[in-house]
């Protein structure tokens, strides 16, 4: 028997809920190895415009002067245990933009001009994009990026005087005294500031967070963002300590709503995260990515692994589609910059075209496909975030630092340097 409690926070107000879930079975919870490290990796390319993967994945060891951010965001989402799966076999991402159709016949029987390659590489199961092929490579240094017309927000963190000051780019920041800016060059990727969310040692179940809303939802959306783990971590069970996108997981006055399952009209998440759900596991645990969706197995939502295994009841296979590829499992190295990207695409309703992927420094680690997220078109888009939550936090501070994050409607891929 495990319990797992619950918070949404928003400012000045708590909710808290409880609930005591049985373990799935033993076959289900399957110990395994540990994932290895990400890397940069190498990424083929392949034809279609602004979708062609050109080169090798960049390396997310660089920085400059540090800078720290202060969380402003969303309430904490809950989570089921999750099992240590088995390694799978891993392959770097890489790839074209999908084609687009084939243009209808002419008059006297001709045939119609092809359409243009695919955009993002955002379809059902097309090769997606990695490395640099995407808009950041014409944005050195990220410069000018939140002026590209795929752009949907980009922040930097370089402009704030003090911490108190992003609530007015971001919609909603949660535990603003644990939100800071640091400008310790060792805890900034690039530039001469970062976001710096702090975790202090408690029994407490906290979340730190800054959240955005979308001026206009989106079916599709990518986020960007640089990130690193200060060293121990030594945090067991829920922790969301990644960055979500979401469709209405939120109330209107920005309440988080664990606990109440998708089921295609209300909701979907997907929030990308390190799980450790045992002390033996090395610190930040594997990567998945946690997702509310109509087809979740837990009320509280379900774990995807790069390998193909979903908890709860991981012994059970998930349909990720005759195209599915299964990745080896991933623990990122503490005390070291990645560079995280998310793809999130609501499927067409009635088709299970839906879509999310994880890169980290460019090279593609996770790709999730055949999902069906909604079932109304009206459901779309509306809220991504960053966030740092814990159950509780018995054996020390916790800290993570944030940088350079761009959402966008296509492929953004690494930070280029100028």
């Amino acid at each position: 028997m495990v319990r797992f409690v619950l918070s949404a926070l928003t400012l000045g107000v708590v909710v808290t809920l409880s609930c005591s879930s049985t373990e799935s079975d033993e076959g289900a919870q399957q110990g395994g190895t540990a994932g290895t490290a990400a890397g940069s990796g190498a990424a083929s390319g392949g034809g279609g415009k602004a979708g062609s993967a050109n080169g090798g994945a960049s390396s997310g060891a660089g920085r400059a002067n540090g800078g720290g951010g202060s969380p402003a965001g969303g309430a904490a989402q809950s989570a089921g245990k999750s099992g240590e799966g088995n390694a799978g076999a891993g392959r770097a991402g890489a790839g074209a933009g999908t084609s687009g159709r084939g243009g209808t016949g002419g008059g006297g029987g001709d045939t119609g001009i092809a359409g243009t390659p695919g955009e993002a590489g955002a379809s059902a199961s097309g090769e997606l994009p990695a490395g640099d092929a995407g808009i950041a490579k014409n944005h050195p240094g990220d410069a000018g990026i939140d002026a590209d017309p795929d752009v949907l927000f980009a922040d930097d963190f370089e402009d704030y005087a003090q911490a108190s000051e992003l609530n007015d780019r971001w919609d909603a920041v949660y535990q603003n005294q644990y939100v800071g800016l640091t400008q310790d060059p060792d805890h900034v990727y690039f530039g001469s500031q970062a976001l710096e969310l702090t975790l202090p040692q408690q029994e407490d179940e906290l979340s730190d967070a800054t959240d955005k809303l979308l001026e206009e939802e989106q079916d599709v959306l990518f986020l960007r963002y640089y990130t690193k783990f200060m060293p121990p971590y030594d945090v067991v069970g829920s922790s969301h300590n990644g960055a979500s996108i979401s469709a209405h997981y939120f109330t209107d006055d920005g309440m988080a709503t664990p606990g109440v399952p998708a089921d295609g009209t209300n909701k979907f998440l997907a929030n990308v995260e390190n799980w450790r759900g045992d002390a033996a596991v090395t610190s930040p645990g594997y990567l998945n990515v946690y997702v509310y969706h109509p087809e979740q197995r837990s009320m509280w939502g379900d774990h995807f692994y790069p390998n193909g295994e979903v908890d709860p009841n991981t012994s059970i296979p998930f349909d990720f589609g005759p195209d599915f590829v299964a990745r080896e499992q991933v623990i990122p190295e503490l005390d070291r910059w990645y560079c995280y990207e998310t793809m999130l695409k609501a499927n067409t309703p009635g088709q299970r075209d839906g879509r999310i992927a994880i890169w980290l420094d460019g090279e593609l680690k996770a790709d999730f496909m055949n999902l069906r997220l909604r079932d109304v078109a009206s459901l779309k888009i509306n809220r991504f975030g960053l966030s740092f939550h814990i159950h509780d936090n018995p054996n020390g501070e916790a800290k993570k630092w944030y940088d350079n994050v761009v959402a966008a409607k296509s492929y953004i891929g690494p930070l280029v340097m100028p």
